[in-house]
């Protein structure tokens, strides 16, 4: 009798095990669907990190001028760009998060050192003299050159970050030519 159970066994796991006529058809239709599913979903998670990050560093800097501002010995009303009024602080937040951003896309390797460091140390100086024009507009009050100075201080740090970015794209496919030149 066991061996009668086994071989009954045996020829029904063999007959269900066969698959349906368009089980390949399905199984392709529901790969298609996942694929296309997780593709979808892609983009939206890479713009939710980069978003993050900016907002991130938005609140690092924020929080970096603030604890820089209570070091002074002399308690003064600080006003920023953004405080004056709503226009303003959306353009400076939109300038301050895109140069974040661009510094954050910069890839630092020996051979774009010396190209970042000359830029990045001009960048420092015009962030210097960034604060130093936010003191000055809380010192001689809100005056329309200060305020032109600031934005036009923001811009020219964009423009810098984005000629370095073309430049060192440019180098970067410069040696990637003399590299093709010395396999040749």
């Amino acid at each position: 009798m066991p061996k009668y159970l086994r071989e009954k066994l045996k020829n029904q796991l063999q007959a269900s095990a066969s698959l349906s006529d368009n089980h390949r058809v399905k199984f392709q239709e529901r790969l298609e669907r996942e694929v296309k599913r997780n593709v979808q979903k892609r983009p939206k998670r890479v713009l939710q990190i980069a978003a993050s990050i900016i907002l991130l560093l938005s609140i690092g800097w924020r929080f970096m001028e603030v604890s820089s501002h209570k070091t002074t010995s002399i308690p003064l009303e600080k006003i920023s760009l953004g405080s004056l009024s709503p226009e303003l602080k959306s353009i400076e937040s939109y300038y301050v998060n895109t140069i974040n951003y661009e510094i954050i896309q910069l890839n630092l390797n020996e051979e774009n050192k010396e190209l970042m460091r000359g830029y990045l140390s001009k960048i420092s100086e015009l962030t210097t003299d960034y604060k130093s024009l936010t003191t000055e507009l809380s010192t001689k009050g809100v005056q329309d050159a200060i305020i032109n100075a600031l934005i036009d201080n923001l811009q020219l740090r964009l423009q810098l970050l984005q000629r370095l970015k073309k430049q060192v794209k440019e180098l970067q496919q410069l040696n990637r030519q003399q590299d093709e030149i010395q396999h040749i």
